[in-house]
């Protein structure tokens, strides 16, 4: 299994730590590294910053919210960044939702999933540089039709660095990864459960099935893990850190009724509690919000508590849909981590059971040699199964 970080969205400022973030993930051989906007910082610009200081790890966007970009300028950014990176850049997109789209860039939110097809129709298009661009479809037109009448088809005078860039689509609904299952390369997973597996690969397996699916399970990234790594000796304590993001998307990221965070959550049986924590969110009693939400839904989506604890439950993320490993931690962790991570992964057994090797011991009072953390950059091959040996 791959393992990727992930630099969330700005709030004042850059988050704490992130040029470091990238560097570790440079030197501990890491996969991907992804970065992510909402309304208000970017996701390309720290790419590139703190990206240009790297030289191995793969650099994505998660997401680039379609409504900002063009197809065409979205297609120009990666295309451009990917003859940078000499060709490390992974496209992560997403359609965000009606609240931002609307009011934040004052475009029509409406058939997300159609506008998201013909979007990553007309960038595989651009990307390709086979042909002058036309498309005609309901949401995209390509030349504008009226105007001056002088709009013609054009081909990028950028010759790609690849003709396909690997494209990932951010999706929560069944519907919406099974599109990404059809269309694209990989899926951006988020508020991620091992308990919904099997809902997860029924949803992809609908994708993979569909006529000119591009891909099949075998071949296609999930790119997700816990909302966070929070390693605490008080469970309870590491839990409080994180109920403010939960109330904050199951209550207040969209309205009522139209919540894509809200209904993951209903989804895993938490009906009754997300809906309390949205009334007070919405009621403006952000408190009883936070405080609404439960040590085991925390537990549900993030790996929280001491080390040992951490490591006893990391094998039920790997026997998932998941490949990829996504690690959100304090950056302080994150070599213990992916040392963490590491070993567990090759502790799987030919029979897809799980072993403790004789480290286990260790991670309650200290760390490995930081070699171990480090000896195969190429990281665990992809597992889908349980079954696969290092």
């Amino acid at each position: 299994m791959r393992i990727s970080v992930t630099v969330g969205y700005w709030s004042a400022g850059p988050p704490t730590g992130a040029a470091e973030q990238f560097a570790a993930a440079d030197q501990l051989g890491i996969d991907q590294i992804w970065t992510a906007e909402a309304y208000g910082s970017d996701a390309w610009t720290p790419l590139a910053w703190w990206g240009s200081r790297t030289k191995n790890v793969k650099l994505g966007t998660a997401i680039s919210q379609l409504s900002a970009r063009p197809p065409v300028t979205l297609a120009m950014t990666a295309m451009t960044m990917d003859h940078l990176t000499a060709g490390r850049v992974l496209l992560g997109v997403g359609t965000s939702n009606p609240q931002v789209v609307e009011g934040w860039y004052g475009q029509p939110y409406p058939r997300p999933l159609e506008r998201t097809r013909e979007y990553i129709e007309i960038l595989r298009k651009v990307i390709a540089r086979t042909e002058p661009v036309a498309y005609d479809g309901k949401h995209y037109q390509l030349p504008f039709p009226g105007g001056t009448g002088l709009g013609k088809p054009l081909r990028s005078i950028l010759h790609p660095y690849r003709t396909e860039i690997p494209i990932y689509l951010g999706a929560e609904g069944p519907k919406n990864v099974a599109l990404g299952a059809e269309i694209a390369d990989g899926w951006n997973a988020i508020f991620f459960s091992p308990k919904m597996n099997d809902f997860y690969a029924d949803a992809l397996a609908e994708g993979f099935a569909r006529p000119g699916a591009r891909h099949t399970a075998d071949t296609f990234d999930v790119v997700g893990g816990p909302l966070a790594i929070i390693p605490d000796d008080d469970t309870g304590r590491a839990a409080d850190l994180l109920r403010p993001t939960l109330a904050l998307y199951i209550g207040g990221m969209g309205a009522r009724g139209v919540n894509f965070h809200h209904e993951v959550f209903v989804r895993m049986g938490y009906e009754a509690v997300a809906k309390k924590i949205q009334d007070h969110y919405l009621a403006g009693d952000k408190k009883s919000a936070i405080a609404a939400v439960p040590t085991e839904m925390v537990e549900d989506v993030a790996l929280i508590g001491p080390w040992a604890k951490i490591a006893d439950e990391i094998p039920r993320w790997r026997q998932t849909v998941l490949t990829t490993f996504a690690v959100q931690t304090d950056p302080r962790h994150l070599a213990r981590v992916v040392t963490l991570l590491r070993e567990l992964f090759a502790a799987v057994e030919p029979s897809g059971s799980w072993v403790r090797s004789s480290w286990y011991g260790e991670y309650e009072g200290g760390v490995r040699a930081p070699a171990v953390a480090v000896r195969d950059r190429r990281g665990i091959a992809p597992c889908r199964n349980g079954r696969d040996t290092p």
